[in-house]
């Protein structure tokens, strides 16, 4: 029950230290004074660049990094327990090269932020609509045919974004494409997270509402099926749920990697590998981590680090790590 409360309460605990670590010194009691502020009427007593730094830029990134964070975890909890397969992440399906490639798209072209966000979600969707396409077979979609055929079509959007790499401005563009692609939630508004927050809220609601399936599911289709599992039509909602969180992520803060990765991993040493227990737990340690991840890439030089290279970089030992300790077993 401590370990259910802790899960549950660190979160926003974390979310709410977000808000007073930066370079600029705010204290904790200021926050709180100014987020209360928001809702009650209390005369301030603090300067108004303070408040715009609080609620303008520190609030949207700390909520983006949180809601990213908690839904990059749980879809790759749910795909390893469809797939069966402990080395798979959101983006197995060719979700996050096709975002990338409709950023660039959208850079090649000098859209607005907002038109690049909305390129990089309806690609990433195109992408995932493609591989479970190419994987039906004869009204099924078995698991290996999901894996292939997201291969096939990451390489064909990651070629694409490497032709778009090609013809871009070396001096202004290639470089707005390559910092895009390294992830950071620098771009991080109220606005994005009033589009961005709704749409994972509703892919983790459903993915929760599965747990008890996916219990099944990681059986193996046949044994789901023998209890009564419509699988397919499970496998689309996993998909689709999974898909919309991922790529609403990749819109807006670029390609974030090895989050829906390990974190899944971490959680299940926390609470083991039953879905109803692992999802929510999922959610939080990537919520957790996400958070800490950020407030260490705007603080840690004078300038942001991208979310991308220190994930990969505290993502990759620990990946080792777990491969050396199980011996490849996952058990």
């Amino acid at each position: 029950m401590t370990r259910r409360a802790l899960l549950i309460v660190l979160p926003f605990l974390l979310l709410f230290v977000s808000l007073f670590v930066g370079r600029l010194d705010v204290g904790p009691a200021d926050v709180l004074r100014i987020l209360a502020a928001q809702v009650f009427p209390i005369a301030p007593s603090w300067p108004p660049s303070v408040e715009t730094i609080v609620i303008q830029i520190r609030l949207p990134r700390a909520l983006m990094a949180m809601f990213v964070g908690a839904g990059l975890s749980i879809g790759g909890a749910a795909f390893q327990g469809m797939f069966r397969n402990p080395l798979v992440s959101p983006d197995v399906l060719g979700v996050s090269a096709a975002s990338g490639f409709g950023a660039a798209l959208a850079i090649l072209l000098s859209r607005s932020a907002f038109e690049l966000q909305v390129f990089a979600f309806a690609f990433g969707l195109l992408g995932v609509a493609m591989t479970y396409i190419i994987a039906r077979v004869y009204q099924t979609t078995p698991v290996l045919m999901l894996v292939l055929s997201g291969v096939v079509v990451a390489a064909f959007f990651g070629a694409l974004l490497s032709g778009a790499k090609f013809v871009a401005d070396p001096e202004n563009k290639l470089p707005a494409i390559t910092y895009w692609l390294l992830g950071s939630f620098n771009a991080s508004t109220l606005r994005t997270v009033a589009i961005v927050v709704p749409v994972i809220t509703a892919g983790t609601i459903g993915l929760l509402l599965a747990s008890w399936k996916l219990n099944l599911l990681s059986m193996g289709d046949e044994e789901a099926r023998a209890l009564g599992v419509r699988t397919e039509r499970l496998k689309a909602a996993i998909i689709v749920c999974t898909t919309v969180m991922t790529a609403a992520g990749v819109a807006t803060c670029g390609i974030i990697g090895w989050v829906g990765l390990v974190m899944p991993h971490v959680s299940r040493t926390l609470v083991g590998p039953d879905h109803r227990r692992l999802l929510p737990a999922a959610l939080s340690v990537g919520a957790c981590y996400l958070l800490v991840i950020d407030d260490v890439a705007r603080t840690a030089t004078a300038g942001e680090i991208p979310i991308g290279i220190l994930t990969a970089i505290i993502g990759a030992p620990y990946f080792a790590y777990l491969l050396r300790r199980t011996s490849g077993t996952w058990q």
